[in-house]
């Protein structure tokens, strides 16, 4: 895909893009840890208001 930048504006982009703080090694995404601790999430809640529920009636 072209650039719709003048080239002078690209190299500027570049350039700050190259910089060592915009070269973070990033971990892979871990679809299983995020479905575990989405399900505990709701586990805890539902409990939580099982004992509140409890509590009220």
């Amino acid at each position: 895909m072209t650039s719709r930048l003048k080239p002078i504006d690209q190299q500027r982009v570049d350039q700050y893009l190259s910089a060592p703080q915009h070269q973070v090694e990033r971990q892979p995404f871990k679809v299983w840890r995020l479905l575990l601790i989405v399900l505990g999430i709701v586990i805890v809640l539902g409990l939580l208001s099982r004992f509140l529920g409890s509590l009220v009636l």
